[in-house]
């Protein structure tokens, strides 16, 4: 049986994220680095019938149990990782990647036989064409696993473990048999994402987060995403087999099912963006989660919460963290997470041209969103995958438009215009012109009104040297900002 709908309302999460800066977290478990060669595929190579990547940038992130920590860093709590590397160049990276989110390293061990768990990821037009892994699954001693328990407990007690599991051998039995030592003596809850197929393994953690495949492999069946009947019952028999309160599935498009060892389970519907990749997402679920706990939500609350961190997170390429704000901003309904800082928005642009999608741009001032805005944009998002909107800054308007102008504040319009449906990112810029983001964002293409002409639209020579194309769209006659301030200031009645 299903649970009644539980409400996540802002203030309740700004307690729930405020609650989150005083807390330590211990992430134990297989470090990795992700790299990704990003470029575009365009032909045949003529060796072998592969595409050839023609790479524009290489990027290296934090993976695995370096993710989950990272993730619980962005939160505002104070992280500490504990794992094994190798003592190579890939391992310098992963301390310096950890250093930068502020995570504590001291935990974290270099092994020279040992290599360093990599992941190379060659992406192209939101395909991931090739992944070239690198790793070690030696398991890890008892001298290991007492050194990182050690350089642990220097610090102070955990208010949650986090146990990231990606079968790279770092979670060996002596390891998690001290974390369960520590989990007892301190009250710590342990929170666990689990590769083994013998759950058995991590019997004494309070949450055990399998997604469904996960699942099928530790009870030996196979479940139809949507056979939420089925799935609980495993999942709940499961949780009663290893001492655990409870198990939280995530079942990708068919959401997450909360599933207590006693009592009713709660399905959460997913949430989410186009998919662009699912790497990461859960890392994010389970840092989250057991945040979220650590801070007092209650697990329906806490999934709700990490269940909105994996929407965002499945939207964009790559393991990445979701801010606080812009979990808040999901579970809301709101968009300001649309509305960008000009650097911001070319780092976006970039992973929509990755994903092969047709960058549209449009701009203008929007003070006082009326019937012709709505038009226009409606008009212009149909002549691409991506609208892009630049809005003009207050002193820009005043410069433009008077002393008396705007009336509505430049942050307060960019909101307004993020909530559209056909708007896909709102930037402000503070010149008289768009020019400068029209150079930075090449779109491919450039929507005005039917008011200029192709020669007088600002931009049009950088559009067009990109190999995009200005179109002019109708505008609704009447229908002005101008228009609508006289009117007011006169007091006459809207015309039909």
């Amino acid at each position: 049986m299903n649970q009644p709908a539980t409400r996540i309302d802002r203030s309740f999460l700004t307690r729930i994220f405020d609650r989150m800066h005083g807390l330590v977290v211990w992430v134990i478990g297989d470090v990795m680095l992700d790299e990704y060669a990003i470029g575009d595929a365009a032909r045949i190579s003529p060796e072998a019938p592969v595409p050839v990547v023609r790479v524009q940038r290489l990027e290296a992130r934090l993976g695995g149990a370096a993710n989950v920590a990272r993730q619980v860093a962005t939160l505002g709590a104070r992280v500490s990782l504990a794992g094994l590397t190798g003592d190579d160049a890939a391992a310098g990276q992963i301390f310096d990647l950890c250093r930068e989110a502020d995570i504590d390293v001291h935990a974290l061990r270099r092994v020279g036989p040992r290599q360093t768990s990599r992941k190379l990821r060659g992406l192209a037009r939101n395909q991931q064409l090739v992944r070239l892994d690198w790793e070690d699954t030696t398991p890890c001693s008892v001298e290991a696993a007492n050194w990182m328990i050690e350089r642990l407990r220097e610090g102070p007690q955990p208010d949650v473990i986090i146990l990231s599991d990606y079968a790279k051998g770092v979670l060996a039995p002596a390891l998690i048999e001290r974390v369960r030592g520590i989990a007892a003596s301190t009250g710590a809850r342990i929170v666990v994402d689990p590769k083994q197929r013998d759950f058995g393994i991590y019997r004494g953690a309070d949450l055990i987060t399998p997604n469904l495949h996960e699942l099928g492999l530790a009870a030996g069946k196979t479940f139809e995403p949507g056979d939420t009947a089925a799935i609980a019952a495993c999942a709940q028999s499961l949780a009663l087999d290893v001492g655990a309160d409870a198990l939280v599935v995530t079942r990708g498009g068919h959401g997450m099912l909360v599933v207590p060892a006693r009592g009713p389970h709660h399905a959460i519907p997913a949430r989410g963006r186009a998919l662009f990749d699912p790497t990461g997402a859960g890392d994010a679920v389970v840092a989250v989660l057991a945040t979220a706990l650590a801070a007092g939500a209650t697990l329906v609350e806490a999934a709700h919460i990490a269940n909105a961190a994996a929407g965002i997170s499945v939207g964009r390429i790559g393991a990445v963290s979701v801010p606080p704000d812009e979990i808040a901003e999901f579970l809301g309904g709101g968009d300001t997470r649309k509305v960008m800082a000009l650097d911001e928005l070319v780092a976006q642009v970039e992973l929509w041209r990755i994903a092969g999608k047709r960058i549209v741009f449009t701009n203008g001032c929007f003070d006082l969103l009326h019937a012709g805005h709505l038009s226009l944009l409606h008009q212009a998002a149909q002549h691409g995958d991506v609208l892009i909107l630049a809005i003009n800054s207050d002193a820009s308007v005043r410069r433009l438009k008077g002393a008396e102008r705007p009336l509505v504040a430049e942050r307060e319009r960019a909101a307004m215009l993020a909530a559209l449906a056909c708007v896909d990112a709102v930037t402000i810029f503070a010149e008289d012109t768009p020019l400068q983001v029209l150079q930075a964002v090449r779109p491919d293409i450039l929507v005005k009104g039917q008011d200029y002409r192709v020669d007088q639209v600002v931009g049009r020579d950088v559009v067009e040297a990109g190999g995009g194309k200005v179109v002019l769209v109708p505008l609704v006659p009447g229908k002005s900002t101008t228009g609508l301030i006289e009117r007011i200031a006169q007091r006459s009645p809207l015309q039909p």
